[in-house]
């Protein structure tokens, strides 16, 4: 598998039911999601979008198949071993929201962290800077009803990002928004994709397909259309990626710096 390969699904297939009553949500699905992706997921409803969210986000577990995450096969592996990587790896945004009514806004945001090990004070600092990024410090103290619509999905952006995961995964985060309020998710969506955050969005609305690398339709749980509109060699590269890179470069640069040049060798043989 390569290394830029970040998710990888072989034959996965989701069933419901026995005999006369079986369906299936997915069959025999196959995906790669490459680092840096941000792939939009459209088709009609019941073909299965929500439900490969869900394997991806270890919320839920296919039938049969194989599920690769970072090249460890996470198909098998317990709940328990599950919960932690998903706390780890993948951030959630979904479409109502999810905040829990009788919590500020701040300690919604910090929920993430619990599993993670954070003190609960390290929890609120690492949630305040979070909700800075989407200018709602002053409003860290309001319950979401105070909120406006918008405004409740940023703080759901929030908490998806507070545990720096390498995952996005957002089911239809601009369905109950107006025009304007959708533009100004999307428009942060993407800076945090610029960021090099893997981002998986389903959606119905083909008008935010501009936003994506790589858009996917999908027909009774299988791939109906796969479209790429930015090269591989264009996605955005994680920070980490880019510092270690940056510091190979640095550090190659530093060696060819302390060699003694051909004339400077020469030199010292004529002394």
């Amino acid at each position: 598998m390569s290394e830029n390969i970040l998710i990888e699904l072989k034959g996965l297939t989701k069933r419901y039911g026995y005999g006369d009553t079986e369906s299936f949500a997915l069959k025999d699905f196959d995906l790669s999601v490459k680092r840096g992706e941000f792939i939009m997921i459209m088709g009609p409803s019941g073909c299965g979008k929500t439900t490969l969210l869900d394997i991806i986000g270890l919320l839920d577990r296919a039938t049969q198949g194989e599920y690769y995450l970072n090249g460890e096969n996470v198909a098998g592996i317990s709940a328990r071993r599950q919960a932690k990587l998903r706390a780890k790896k993948i951030g959630f945004i979904f479409q109502n929201f999810n905040l829990i009514d009788d919590l500020p806004i701040i300690e919604n945001v910090s929920l993430p962290l619990v599993y993670s090990g954070y003190t609960k004070t390290s929890r609120l600092k690492k949630a305040s800077t979070a909700l800075k990024r989407f200018h709602l410090e002053e409003r860290e103290y309001y319950l979401p009803y105070q909120l406006s619509g918008g405004q409740q999905q940023r703080v759901a952006i929030a908490r998806a990002i507070v545990g720096d995961p390498e995952i996005i995964l957002a089911d239809e985060p601009t369905g109950n928004l107006d025009s304007r309020s959708s533009h100004i998710v999307m428009e942060e969506l993407k800076a945090i994709h610029e960021e090099g955050n893997t981002i998986i969005m389903v959606t119905h609305n083909p008008a935010l397909t501009v936003y994506a690398t790589r858009v996917i339709n999908m027909l009774d749980g299988q791939i109906d259309t796969d479209v790429k509109t930015v090269s591989d060699a264009n996605l955005p590269q994680p920070i980490s990626v880019r510092i270690k890179k940056k510091d190979n470069e640095f550090a190659s640069l530093t060696e060819n710096d302390t060699k003694p040049s051909k004339k400077h060798k020469k030199s010292r043989r004529k002394k």
